[in-house]
C-alpha cells in the first residue's frame, strides 16, 4: 500500500478521498488555488501545496505543476477525483513518466472511451448494444442534417467529448436542426476544445441507468446499477440504487454487458457504463443501449457504496497499489436501497442559474451521509462547480430511504446563498417519483410546480419578527430579564418592520413573560413560546430555528426562509430601473453580444451569452423595447450585477 498520495482535485471529492486514505493509514497531500487556501480539503490533508491562480487552467488543470508537487512532497501516487484531469490520458502518461502511479485506468483505456463515437464502435465489437445513430467523422452540417433525417426525429445531438449535458441538444423536428447543431457545436468547442458531435435516435420515454464496474486490468466485476433518470438540463439531480422496477434478468443482462465493456479495454479501477433505457413498457433485456463510459469515480458513487457495503476509494487504492480485485462477482450483493441528492448553490426560479455567496450558516442532519467540501464561513466561488454537498440516505426499502432523504433535506440549514434545497425536497414528495415512475423528462414536465419557492406562513413570519426584535432567548437562556423583554408592569407592545421577498411586514409584539410573546401581523395573531431551546407556536411544538446574520435573518422550518432588516436611512434612496437594465446575474465571461444601440428587441430575445461555472447562459430581454446602449463587449469578464444592456425608457 502507498505511504502517501496526492489528490489532484478540490472540494467534496478531495475530502472524500482524504477520509478513506486516512482510514487506511495513507498520508495525503492536497493542492489548492489562490481562492482555496483556506478550503476544507486543505485543512483535512496532511500536507498542502499551492499550485496557482483561481482559474482552473491556471491551477487544477496544470498537470506539470501537480506532478511536481507530488514529487516534492514524496507522494507515490496521484488520485484525480472526478472532473479536471481525471479523464485526461496525457496527464496519466505524464504521471507514469515521472515514476508515479495514477490511481485510475490506463491512458489507453481512457482514450478508448474518451470520444463517444469511437467508444460506440468499440462497444458494438464487444457485443454491447448501442443506440441507433450516426457516429462518423464527417462533421459537415448538411451531411449531419441528412443523417438526422435518416435516423428519424426526434434526435439528440451530442458532443463526442466531455459530458455533463454540455454540447447536447434535443431536436424534435427538421426545421430546428441547423440552429441546434450550431449551438451544440459552439458549446462543445468552448467546454472541451472539440466541436465534433454525433447524432442519436432520441428515446421518447428514456431512463438513465448506469452500472458501476471495477477492474484490475485483466478481470472485472459490476457492483449493480444506479438510476440517474431524475435530471434537468441533462444533469443529474437525485440518484438511487438499485433502479426501481429492475428485474433479475435485466440486471444480469446489463451487468454482463457492462463487464464485457470493461474487459474489452483492459479497464483498471472504478468506472461507470451508462445506458439509455426505454422505460415505456417496463424494463426489458432488449430495451437498453450503451450511451458512454465514465472512466473515473462518479459523483453518485455513495449510493453504490451504501447498498453494497464497499468503499470504492479503498478499492481504488488497493488495486492501484498492485492488488487484484478485492472481491469476486459472487461476493457482491445488494442490501436495501439508497438515494443521493445534490445540494447546489443555484437560483431555481431563475432557471437554475449558479449562485455564489459566503455560507454564513451550514448545518446538516446527523442521520444521513454528508459529502461536502465546504463549512460555515466558506465562499461558493464563481470559479468552480457550485455544489455545496451530497446527502445520501440508506434504508431497508425504497420507501423508507426516500422518506429519510426527505427528512434529511428538511433538516439541512443553509444561509448565505440561494440553493436548490426546496426544489430537492419537492422532488422527494413528487407522486410519480415516490411511485418509482421516473424518466429523464419528469422534472421538465412538472418544472413549474417543482420550482415553486415555498412561501413563509404567518407563523414563520412571527418567528422572524421575534428574531429581529432580539427576543429569541428562552427561560434559562437570557442573559438577564430585561433583555428577554420581561417587565413587572403592563406589557408594552412594540412594532417591528422587516422585508420578505421585497414586501414590508409590520409585526406587533407583546411580551407576556420571559420567553412568551404574542405576535400580531395584520389580523392574524400567534402565541409564541421558547422553552429549553424549542419553539412552541400556538401551543404546538416545532422544529424551527431562528438565526440572524447581520441584516439578514433565516428561519429554518422545513425550508429556509430568508428575511431582511429595513434600514430606515436607505428607504427611497434608489430609483427603480423599470426593467431598463439587463445585468449579469453572476460573475462570468461574456461569450457573445447579439445587439447594438438602436436595435429593436421583443420580450424573450437573446441579448448576450454569459459563460459562468462551466455553463453558457443566455440573458433575454424582459420586455419589448429599443437598445439604448451596450455597456459591455465580447470577451469582457464581468462581476455579478454589472450592467450589460440598457433599454430605452418604456412608454407609459
Amino acid at each position: 500500500m502507498f505511504a502517501k498520495i496526492l489528490i489532484a482535485n478540490r472540494g467534496e471529492i478531495a475530502c472524500r478521498v482524504i477520509e478513506t486514505a486516512r482510514k487506511m493509514g495513507v498520508g495525503t497531500v492536497a493542492v489548492y488555488s489562490d481562492v482555496d487556501a483556506g478550503a476544507r480539503h486543505v485543512a483535512l490533508a496532511d500536507q498542502a501545496v499551492h499550485i496557482g491562480a483561481a482559474a482552473p487552467a491556471e491551477s487544477y488543470l496544470r498537470g506539470d505543476v501537480i506532478i511536481q508537487a507530488a514529487l516534492d512532497t514524496g507522494a507515490e501516487a496521484i488520485h484525480p477525483g472526478y472532473g479536471f484531469l481525471s479523464e485526461n490520458p496525457e496527464f496519466v502518461e505524464a504521471v507514469e513518466a515521472a515514476g508515479l502511479v495514477f490511481i485510475g485506468p490506463s491512458a489507453k483505456a481512457i482514450r478508448a472511451m474518451g470520444l463517444k463515437d469511437a467508444a460506440k464502435a468499440l462497444m458494438e465489437e464487444a457485443g454491447v448494444p448501442v443506440v441507433p445513430g450516426y457516429h462518423g467523422s464527417n462533421q459537415d452540417s448538411a451531411y449531419l442534417a441528412e443523417q438526422a433525417e435518416q435516423i428519424g426525429y426526434p434526435v439528440l445531438i451530442k458532443a463526442v467529448a466531455g459530458g455533463g449535458g454540455k454540447g447536447m441538444r434535443l431536436v424534435e423536428k427538421e426545421g430546428e436542426f441547423d440552429a441546434a447543431l450550431a449551438s451544440a457545436q459552439g458549446e462543445a468547442k468552448t467546454a472541451f476544445g472539440n466541436a465534433d458531435v454525433l447524432i442519436e435516435k432520441y428515446i421518447t420515454s428514456p431512463r438513465h441507468i448506469e452500472v458501476q464496474v471495477f477492474g484490475d486490468g485483466t478481470d472485472a466485476v459490476h457492483l449493480f446499477e444506479r438510476d440517474c433518470s431524475l435530471q434537468r438540463r441533462h444533469q443529474k439531480v437525485i440518484e438511487e440504487a438499485p433502479a426501481p422496477g429492475m428485474t433479475e434478468d435485466v440486471r444480469a443482462a446489463m451487468g454482463n454487458a457492462a463487464v464485457r465493456a470493461a474487459k474489452a479495454i483492459g479497464y483498471a479501477g472504478a468506472g461507470t457504463i451508462e445506458f439509455i433505457v426505454d422505460g415505456s413498457d417496463g424494463l426489458r433485456t432488449d430495451g437498453f443501449w450503451f450511451m458512454e463510459m465514465n472512466t473515473r469515480l462518479q459523483v453518485e458513487h455513495p449510493v453504490t457504496e451504501a447498498i453494497t457495503g464497499v468503499d470504492l476509494v479503498e478499492w481504488q487504492l488497493r488495486v492501484a497499489s498492485g492488488e487484484g480485485l478485492p472481491a469476486s462477482q459472487s461476493d457482491l450483493a445488494i442490501k436495501g436501497h439508497a438515494f443521493e441528492a445534490r445540494l447546489y448553490a443555484e437560483d431555481v426560479p431563475a432557471g437554475f442559474l449558479p449562485a455564489t455567496g459566503t455560507l454564513s450558516h451550514l448545518e446538516f442532519p446527523q442521520d444521513a451521509r454528508i459529502d461536502t467540501g465546504v463549512r460555515t464561513g466558506d465562499e461558493i466561488s464563481p470559479w468552480y462547480d457550485p455544489m455545496i454537498a451530497k446527502l445520501t440516505t440508506h434504508g431497508p426499502t425504497r420507501a423508507v430511504a426516500l422518506k429519510q432523504l426527505e427528512q434529511a433535506l428538511t433538516r439541512t440549514e443553509v444561509a448565505g446563498s440561494v440553493t436548490n434545497l426546496a426544489f430537492l425536497t419537492s422532488l422527494t414528495r413528487h407522486e410519480g417519483f415516490r411511485a418509482g415512475d421516473v424518466d429523464t423528462g419528469l422534472i421538465g414536465r412538472d418544472l413549474e410546480h417543482l420550482a415553486e419557492e415555498p412561501v413563509a406562513c404567518s407563523r414563520t413570519r412571527a418567528l422572524a419578527a421575534l428574531g429581529f426584535a432580539g427576543l429569541t432567548e428562552a427561560v434559562g437562556e437570557a442573559a438577564d430579564i430585561e433583555s428577554a423583554g420581561f417587565t413587572l408592569w403592563e406589557p408594552v407592545p412594540q412594532t417591528i418592520t422587516f422585508l420578505y421577498n421585497g414586501e414590508e411586514i409590520a409585526a406587533r409584539i407583546t411580551t407576556l413573560a420571559v420567553g412568551e410573546h404574542r405576535v400580531e401581523i395584520g389580523e392574524i395573531a400567534h402565541d409564541v413560546t421558547r422553552r429549553a431551546g424549542i419553539w412552541f407556536v400556538d401551543g404546538a411544538k416545532t422544529r424551527a430555528r431562528v438565526r440572524r446574520f447581520g441584516e439578514s435573518l433565516s428561519v429554518f422550518w422545513g425550508n429556509g426562509y430568508v428575511f431582511e432588516a429595513i434600514d430606515p436611512l436607505a428607504r427611497g434612496g434608489a430609483a427603480e430601473e423599470g426593467g431598463n437594465i439587463v445585468a449579469a446575474p453572476m460573475p462570468g465571461l461574456l461569450k457573445a453580444v447579439f445587439v447594438k444601440p438602436g436595435a429593436k428587441v421583443t420580450e424573450g430575445d437573446r441579448l448576450v451569452i454569459l459563460e459562468a461555472m462551466k455553463m453558457e447562459h443566455s440573458l433575454l430581454a424582459s420586455r419589448d423595447g429599443v437598445v439604448a446602449d451596450v455597456l459591455c463587449g465580447e470577451g469582457d469578464q464581468v462581476v455579478a450585477g454589472a450592467p450589460l444592456i440598457q433599454l430605452e425608457e418604456a412608454e407609459v
